[in-house]
């Protein structure tokens, strides 16, 4: 059930997830905190939700833009209730062709910015004893593929950090939930992931194989961003709500298939697995 006293604060709204859950999540009476680095590219979203929507700048990169962004959350609404971690970039290469400029920028805002967001809504969180933290990482990070090798180092590391931080505040009476999405017609694979532009001849038939069938199916893929969009709101609105919610049928199956390779790289080295502690 909807609790329209229940304030969210969601990072990149201007495109994808984050405007439509935006959007999504004012509909559904809730009030909202609509951030985006062009706050006019969300002012469409605030105008018809003049009394429960704040549209705010944020680049998640840029700490103190974090700090002025959340104390003005609380300035306007007094409190914040949902986190949604969702502000991101794609980057495709090779491994071994990626460039480390390119790299880092997307781990300071895949990673680092999550993180850094994370800790600045947490204090006001434990002071409520309640709150739900909702981080967009990806099929990706449970799975990863040839062409995006990096990008899905960003998502492993969100996955890392949340299972580690579920542990630690649900003792305090706060969620946090891992969005695991496979392939939904957002920006993520057009104009939000940039290509390396080394080249590498022998990743051709695996890296440079599978950036083109990625880029080939953008704005086609099976994935509806209005339909995640119903999904994530139901899961804060669950008394017990997944560590991880995957969306799509291809992330699902994609889990599952990793649960068997897993299964059976464990079973088969079981022996050396054991073998390895002092007799």
């Amino acid at each position: 059930m909807s609790t329209p006293n229940k304030v969210w604060f969601i990072t990149g709204c201007s495109t994808g997830f984050g405007r439509e859950l935006a959007k999504e999540a004012l509909s559904n009476g809730y009030k909202v905190v609509v951030t985006a680095r062009k706050p006019e590219q969300v002012a469409d979203i605030v105008a018809a939700y003049p009394e429960s929507a704040l549209a705010l700048p944020l680049d998640v990169t840029v700490p103190l833009q974090i700090q002025d962004a959340v104390q003005a959350a609380i300035g306007r609404f007094g409190r914040i209730d949902v986190l949604v971690n969702n502000a991101g970039i794609g980057y495709f290469g090779a491994v071994e062709e990626s460039e480390e400029n390119e790299v880092r920028r997307m781990f300071e805002i895949n990673f680092f910015g999550l993180a850094n967001m994370t800790n600045a809504v947490l204090p006001y969180m434990r002071q409520q004893r309640s709150g739900h933290i909702l981080n967009v990482a990806s099929i990706g990070g449970l799975r990863s593929f040839p062409a995006v090798g990096f990008y899905n180092a960003t998502k492993y590391a969100v996955d890392g950090l949340s299972e580690a931080l579920y542990k630690e505040v649900t003792p305090l009476g706060i969620k946090v939930t891992v969005i695991c999405p496979s392939g939904f017609r957002t920006d993520w694979a057009g104009r939000s992931a940039n290509n390396t532009s080394i080249k590498i001849e022998d990743y051709k038939d695996t890296a440079w194989k599978n950036m083109g069938d990625i880029r080939g199916y953008s704005g086609n893929q099976p994935g509806d961003p209005v339909k995640a969009a119903k999904a994530m709101i139901r899961v804060t609105e669950t008394e017990n709500p997944p560590l991880r919610l995957l969306l799509g049928a291809a992330a699902l199956k994609g889990a599952r298939l990793k649960l068997e390779e897993l299964r059976k790289d464990f079973e088969e080295w079981a022996a050396v697995s054991e073998g390895a502690d002092f007799s």
